[in-house]
């Protein structure tokens, strides 16, 4: 156990390395890259040797795809070129022996041919297969953009409690089907007590980009009166304040989001897309840009969008709701146009400004996930 402590000990003081350390040539970018990568491996053949515990069935179907067996491929080869060129580069060899540990046992699993070896017992299951190709995807398309395109330049990589948000990625990608489950409950409740048949046909039978739009304003008036409910009623800025801890922005920082916050902010968006009847490959569209929008607008990216700031949300726009000074409170609660805090009286954004920090006044809230869990309950008038 010792062993095992001091090792995960080295692995994440050299991820938290000083600048020096970390700079091009040191083996740290290869073997971050290593690590990461092996961790992805070996999830993608943990659900697909467990496929009825560990995958979600919607990625299950694309496991005998050639594109899915060729990204397989191209994860592990990486893996373990990466961890090899960060042993070479680099003094401490803690990043590349992990990052070549995690890629041969990979391997041994079975690699790309990995095969079931449990047949499917239960309609239940943990979505491992989803948190891995969730963080791949986003780690991807998102730190290159914080690298070169930074608001804050001196925030690292591996800033202050990125573990903290790297299991907010892990439980909810995890718990996807509970979360699915519950959240869709209201709306199949009021679909069950509807007969909107006409409507709904009508709807889902206009042009997809027009339904998308639709969604957007729809979904985003919602969400503002739930966001606004979630600031001024006690019990749920309890819930709503874990989200607020984060004290750097990036593109993992959205992810923090209290479970039952989670639950009621989707449960109750979902209302107005399940009633109306949007056609499901709307919604899907929808989904995605709303994944992708969310986890930008959280991003440590400093661009500036002129006028389309104005009815755009932008990372400088929710950046604001963050903030931890006075200007910023209960400021800036749409998701996707501004248009709505102008009309009720909530928009603030001041020219070439952004917040000087991040965080709830005074930071109440503890940190760790089951401290972070417990606090509402714990709190339920701050």
């Amino acid at each position: 156990m010792n062993v095992i402590r001091k090792s995960r000990n080295r692995i994440r003081n050299e991820l938290e390395a000083l600048p020096a350390l970390r700079k091009f040539g040191t083996g740290w970018i290869s073997g971050v890259a290593g690590l990461s990568l092996g961790i992805v491996a070996l999830g993608l053949v943990i659900a697909a040797r467990f496929p009825g515990v560990f995958s979600m069935p919607e990625l299950g179907a694309f496991r005998t795809a050639v594109w899915f067996r060729l990204l397989e491929m191209t994860v592990l080869l990486f893996a373990f070129t990466s961890s090899v060129l960060s042993l070479l580069l680099r003094d401490s060899r803690s990043l590349g022996t992990a990052g070549v540990c995690l890629t041969m046992l990979a391997a041994a699993l079975g690699g790309t041919g990995a095969t079931p070896l449990l047949k499917d017992y239960t309609p239940l299951y943990l979505g491992l297969d989803y948190f891995v190709i969730n963080v791949l995807f986003t780690g991807i398309l998102f730190i290159p953009l914080e690298s070169f395109f930074p608001k804050h330049s001196e925030q690292p990589l591996f800033r202050a409690e990125w573990r903290e948000d790297l299991l907010y990625y892990l439980v909810s990608s995890m718990l996807v089907q509970i979360l699915s489950w519950l959240s869709l409950g209201p709306s199949r409740v009021m679909v069950s007590h509807t007969s909107w048949a006409d409507l709904r046909d009508r709807v889902a039978g206009l042009p997809l980009w027009v339904q998308v739009i639709a969604i957007m304003f729809l979904t985003d008036f919602t969400q503002y009166w739930i966001h606004r409910a979630f600031h001024r009623i006690p019990f749920l800025w309890g819930l709503h304040a874990v989200h607020h801890s984060a004290r750097a922005m990036d593109w993992m920082a959205g992810a923090r989001m209290h479970f039952l916050e989670i639950i009621t902010l989707r449960g109750a968006t979902v209302i107005p897309m399940m009633l109306l009847g949007f056609h499901s490959n709307a919604v899907g569209v929808y989904i995605f840009l709303v994944y992708l929008w969310s986890t930008f607008i959280h991003a440590n990216i400093g661009w500036r969008f002129g006028w389309l700031e104005r009815w755009l949300v932008t990372p400088r726009f929710h950046h604001w709701h963050h903030g931890v000074e006075d200007e910023s409170i209960d400021v800036n609660f749409a998701i996707h146009f501004p248009i709505l805090d102008k009309l009720f009286g909530t928009f603030h954004l001041p020219e070439e400004r952004w917040p000087n920090g991040y965080g709830v006044g005074g930071h109440p809230v503890p940190k760790g996930y089951i401290q972070q869990f417990l606090y509402p309950f714990k709190n339920p008038k701050e």
